[in-house]
């Protein structure tokens, strides 16, 4: 009897040790999480980092970084993030904030040299923090990428460019907002918009990317396709060379044709520190580039929801509400930051817990909808209960 015992101990603990090191990993259950959403989503690519408690604990890429010849998405391939971007800009905003050369309740208007009013309330100044949480009653014109839209030299009191409600009592996400907010750092910095960027904040943090693609090397571009009829058309207007615009170049004017709103062409493992930086308030490994007071500023919603639909935003942040299928995420004072991206036929998404310090980035170059579903929250939700999730 004691030899029988002794024999079902031993096979029970082979048994248990089999059991354990035939179980998945993080690592490999994140692997399979993503595989399955690209194979919903027939995605061309897709590359994901995750960060907890201070470290880069994953990173991977999946798929194809062209579909002509088949070339694999890796990790170092840059691509563009849209939206994303705007924080970018507002970062950099912020450095001038430190410094005291300017205020987000400065008017706009003086900051950029020309008037910017509602012609609705001639009478209410526009400030940056409006235009940052996109409250400033801007509306978006077909063509944002000037700022001729706003300028009453060009268009006169621009009444097409403005929503009927007072500036900072609604809120209209504004793409034409956060150009003429890269513009006025160019205007008030005296650096050219990209390269005041790229210089004080992506090579700070020793990160490579940028707006302008004629700064980087175009072999790490991994092509953005949209999906049109059921076919894969490359985007090319997604990385669009703008020397041909450099003669006629109107410095403290010109920015927004570098998309201070959606222009950072980045890696998934680089916008994982970059969002490192802003998860640890300002800093990252060592390196300050803005000051805490900022950096909360950013996290700080100004916009609360008020209708169904809006985004709880700060200034190029925003609260993500009923995002994460996990109810801890979903209650006021514990929504996860970040923002979101796209355009072109990709889809980007940085997230982050500021009570549990845990992000997120994903991204695509291309992927088929499907109906009823979002990509980036579907692939966001994928990677939490994977790789986060207790």
């Amino acid at each position: 009897m004691r030899i029988t015992r002794f024999f079902l101990a031993i096979a029970a603990s082979v048994m248990m040790f089999q059991a354990c090191s035939t179980a998945p990993t993080v690592e490999q259950k994140t692997n399979e999480a993503i595989k399955a959403v690209m194979d919903e989503f027939n995605a061309v690519g897709i590359a994901a980092a995750v960060v907890k408690d201070g470290e880069i604990v994953y990173n991977e890429s999946f798929g194809y970084k062209n579909l002509e010849d088949k070339a694999p998405l890796g990790n170092d391939d840059i691509m563009r993030i849209a939206s994303i971007s705007k924080s970018f800009t507002a970062t950099s905003l912020m450095q001038l904030v430190d410094k005291g050369i300017i205020s987000l309740d400065d008017d706009v208007s003086d900051l950029i040299g020309f008037k910017i009013r509602n012609p609705h309330h001639p009478d209410i100044p526009i400030t940056l923090r409006m235009v940052l949480s996109h409250t400033a009653s801007i509306r978006d014109k077909e063509d944002y990428f000037t700022l001729d839209h706003l300028n009453p030299a060009v268009y006169g009191d621009c009444v097409e460019s403005y929503f009927e409600y007072k500036p900072g009592e609604g809120y209209n996400y504004s793409n034409m907002g956060l150009n003429l907010a890269g513009t006025i750092l160019e205007k008030v910095s005296g650096v050219r918009f990209d390269d005041y960027v790229r210089e004080n904040v992506i090579w700070k943090l020793g990160l490579y990317g940028g707006h302008n693609i004629d700064s980087l090397d175009a072999s790490k571009f991994a092509l953005i396709y949209n999906n049109i009829d059921g076919q894969y058309v490359a985007s090319e207007g997604a990385y669009r060379s703008r020397a041909e615009d450099m003669p006629d170049y109107k410095f403290g004017y010109s920015s927004p044709i570098f998309s201070p709103t959606g222009g950072v062409k980045i890696s998934a493992l680089d916008l994982a520190k970059y969002m490192m930086m802003h998860m640890n308030y300002g800093e990252y490994n060592g390196v300050r580039v803005i000051s805490q007071e900022s950096a909360k500023a950013m996290q700080t919603p100004v916009w609360i929801i008020k209708n169904e639909g809006e985004d709880q935003y700060a200034l190029c942040l925003k609260e993500f509400v009923d995002y994460i299928d996990d109810e801890k995420y979903n209650t006021p004072g514990s929504y996860p930051v970040g923002h979101t991206g796209g355009a072109y036929g990709l889809n980007s998404i940085m997230i982050w817990s500021p009570a549990d310090n845990w992000g997120i980035v994903a991204m695509t170059n291309g992927y088929t909808s499907v109906k009823g579903k979002s990509f980036l929250k579907t692939i966001t939700n994928a990677i939490y209960n994977a790789s986060i999730k207790e």
